[in-house]
C-alpha cells in the first residue's frame, strides 16, 4: 500500500511540473514573427544594430527611423510601427510568463550548474557567467526568472548556455522585470524583458523582445523558426523587361518554352521586348 502511495505522489508530482513546463511557453500570437521587437509603449520602439547581424524579423512600435542600421544585415523584414495586435499579443504574453509558479528558486552565477527542464526564478536581480547546460529532450522546455520580487535585472558576462540531451534552444525562454544585458556570451533561448535588452559581442540563438529599446553591437543574433529566419526575402523579377538574366519567370510568361521569355535567355538593359522569341 505504501508502494501505491510513493507511485501516486510521484506521478502526480510528473503531472504538475509537465503542467507548469506547458505554461512556461504561452502563444506569442503575431508577435512571434519577430527575431527582434522593440514593444515599448507610446510608438517608443527603438532598434539599433550596429555591426551586426540579425536572422529574422525586426519590429519596433516607433516609425521606421527608430530601426537604425550602421553596417548591419537583417535578414528579414522591417516593421516599424508594429500594429497594435502585435503589441498586445506581446505584452500578454510577458504578463502570463510573469503568472507562472515557479519550481525552484536560484541563486549565484550559474556557472557549472545543469539544469532539467523546469521553472527557475531569481528573487531578485541574476549575475551570471561561465557556462550552464540544459539537459533534457526536444520537447522539454525551460523559463527563468528574473526579478520575480518586483525587481530585478538579467545581466551575462562571458555567460554560455548549451543544451545536451537534444534540447532545443527555443524552448527556453527567460522573463525578466526590468533591463537584460548580454556581453561577450553565446547565450540561447527567448527573451521578455521589461526594460531595455542589450547585446554586445558574442551570439544570441533566440529571440530579443523587449518592452524598451533592443541594441545590438558586434553580436550575431538568429531568431527561432517562427519568427522569419526560414523566409528569405523574395526575389523580384522585372518581367517585361530585357534586362538581363533573372533566373525568375514569374506568371509563366513563356509559356513553358524558356527561348520565349525576355528575360531569362538574355537582353539588353533598358530595351524592353523579347529576346529572340515571339515577335
Amino acid at each position: 500500500m505504501i508502494s501505491y502511495q510513493k507511485y501516486f505522489a510521484v506521478c502526480s508530482l510528473a503531472l504538475l511540473t509537465q503542467a507548469a513546463f506547458a505554461q512556461s511557453a504561452p502563444s506569442l500570437g503575431s508577435a512571434s514573427n519577430f527575431a527582434v521587437l522593440s514593444a515599448a509603449p507610446n510608438g517608443g520602439g527603438a532598434v539599433t544594430c550596429t555591426d551586426s547581424t540579425i536572422i529574422g524579423d525586426v519590429g519596433s512600435s516607433g516609425e521606421r527611423a527608430s530601426v537604425v542600421q550602421t553596417r548591419c544585415t537583417i535578414s528579414g523584414a522591417i516593421i516599424a510601427p508594429v500594429s497594435a495586435g502585435v503589441l498586445s499579443d506581446f505584452n500578454n504574453a510577458y504578463d502570463a510568463l510573469a503568472a507562472t509558479r515557479c519550481d525552484q528558486v536560484l541563486t549565484g552565477t550559474l556557472a557549472g550548474a545543469t539544469l532539467s527542464p523546469g521553472v527557475y526564478c531569481f528573487d531578485a536581480a541574476a549575475t551570471l557567467t561561465g557556462t550552464l547546460t540544459l539537459q533534457g529532450s526536444s520537447n522539454g522546455t525551460w523559463l527563468f526568472k528574473v526579478g520575480t520580487v518586483g525587481t530585478g535585472a538579467l545581466t551575462g558576462t562571458n555567460f554560455s548556455v548549451v543544451m545536451a540531451g537534444g534540447g532545443q534552444a527555443c524552448n527556453v525562454t527567460w522573463w525578466v522585470a526590468e533591463a537584460a544585458t548580454m556581453t561577450t556570451s553565446n547565450f540561447l533561448g527567448t527573451i521578455f524583458a521589461g526594460a531595455a535588452i542589450t547585446d554586445t559581442g558574442g551570439t544570441f540563438n533566440g529571440n530579443a523582445l523587449a518592452k524598451a529599446a533592443v541594441t545590438l553591437t558586434g553580436a550575431s543574433l538568429a531568431g527561432c523558426e517562427s519568427s522569419g529566419r526560414s523566409n528569405p526575402p523574395r526575389q523580384r523579377c522585372n518581367q517585361g523587361v530585357g534586362n538581363g538574366p533573372e533566373n525568375c519567370d514569374p506568371g509563366n510568361s513563356n509559356q513553358g518554352n524558356p527561348f520565349r521569355s525576355n528575360d531569362e535567355t538574355g537582353g539588353v538593359p533598358g530595351k524592353p521586348g523579347r529576346q529572340g522569341g515571339n515577335k
